[in-house]
């Protein structure tokens, strides 16, 4: 199974990689703001992610990691 972490603390909630996820498990996290006052992106559904990787790809702030 993949795992999918974001650097919170600089994410700045664009949401492009919730935008490219083909399995549609990223959203914004409304109940955090991190330090900048943006509401990272976060996944809900760990276990459905396919390890593809677009999201880390597409993220311009580079604060996503794939592991597989």
């Amino acid at each position: 199974m993949a795992r999918v972490t974001f650097r919170e603390d600089r994410c700045k909630g664009c949401g492009l990689c919730i935008q490219v996820c083909p399995k549609q498990i990223i959203r914004e996290n409304r109940e955090k703001i991190n330090a900048h006052g943006y509401f990272p992106a976060e996944v809900v559904e760990m276990d459905k992610c396919i390890g593809c990787a677009f999201c880390a790809t597409i993220c311009p702030d580079c604060v996503i990691k794939v592991e597989k």
